[in-house]
């Protein structure tokens, strides 16, 4: 089957997009179609894949799914959501609307440029929730703010936040890939008291700013992550490292957001949709196998507008 694409990412966390609203493929396809799509070692690549879905009776515009890159299907990914909001917008002729999520909402406009030639979108989501039970998280404490858990291998202290996906973030004086990675491969195991997994990022305070390096459910270690970055912004305010209602920028090692955080949980960030191309490409629904890869047009001038940005950081 030939797939029309869209590779575009958000703060470096990047994805082939698929406009999936006249499709109907089931679930296992789709999973196969993302595990094709974006392993790094083939045709597209990418941290996952998105689908553009169509909108609804109760007012949402368009809807998003997103499947990482083990086929494995998450509820929300704020970078990934950006993009799909810009596809949406294109799509609708819409710059403000309600997209629906996996298990949730979010809002989403088309923002003032973050820097010239950057496409930019701001993204509310949330609320964020501190309900481990909900994980579901078989642990004896509930809520999990600045706590240790005895099933990681870490004596660091962990806030467990939900945006609606599950994140658990320490707050570091230097991140250490090394131990990040022991700890996200401890949840990647799925363990008894963790069945569902959860990313795990850690997260340097940088004056009023923050800086985050996750390990993504499904993904592995990741350059950026924008459920991660919405979650660390809050648990930040919530442990008093920040304040609420301040804005803070956020780094990565694939760029930067601006995000803010209430004490009712809703996080919003702004930040980049880049088109880098756009093309179309087969795959074999029955192996699983990505098969002829055609470009149809680079987005040259996008690319060149975020590294700008990117390096001037």
């Amino acid at each position: 089957m030939r797939f029309d694409l869209i590779k575009c990412h958000g703060s470096g966390n990047d994805f082939p997009l698929i406009d999936a609203r006249a499709l109907s493929l089931g679930d296992a396809d789709w999973a196969r179609v993302a595990r094709a799509l974006a392993d790094r070692a083939g045709p597209v690549g990418g941290d996952g894949l998105l689908l553009l879905t169509g909108g609804d009776a109760q007012g949402r515009a368009f809807g998003m799914r997103m499947f990482n890159s083990d086929g494995s299907e998450s509820e929300t990914c704020l970078n990934g959501l950006r993009c799909v909001a810009r596809a949406g917008f294109a799509a609708t002729g819409l710059t403000r609307a309600t997209a629906r999520l996996k298990t949730s909402d979010a809002l989403v406009v088309r923002d003032a440029e973050i820097a010239p030639g950057v496409f930019t979108v701001r993204e509310t989501a949330g609320p964020a929730s501190l309900d481990v039970a909900a994980w579901p998280m078989h642990v004896d404490a509930d809520p999990i703010v600045e706590a240790p858990l005895a099933g990681l291998p870490s004596t660091r202290t962990f806030t467990a936040v939900a945006m609606p996906n599950p994140h658990l973030v320490a707050f570091v004086e230097a991140v250490d890939d090394a131990e990040l990675v022991r700890v996200g491969m401890a949840c990647e195991a799925a363990p008894d008291w963790l069945p569902n997994r959860a990313n795990v990022s850690f997260v340097e305070v940088r004056g009023t700013d923050l800086f985050v390096r996750t390990h993504e459910r499904g993904v592995g270690l990741t350059d950026s992550c924008g459920s991660a970055m919405a979650a660390s912004t809050f648990a930040a305010c919530l442990t008093g490292r920040i304040a609420y209602d301040t804005p803070t920028t956020v780094f990565n090692r694939g760029g930067l957001v601006r995000a803010e955080a209430g004490a009712d949980g809703m996080v919003t960030l702004s930040g980049n949709a880049t088109v880098e191309w756009t093309g179309s490409v087969t795959v074999d629904l029955e192996s699983g196998e990505p098969g002829d890869l055609v470009i149809a047009r680079r987005h040259d001038e996008e690319i060149a507008a975020w590294e700008t940005l990117r390096t001037g950081m």
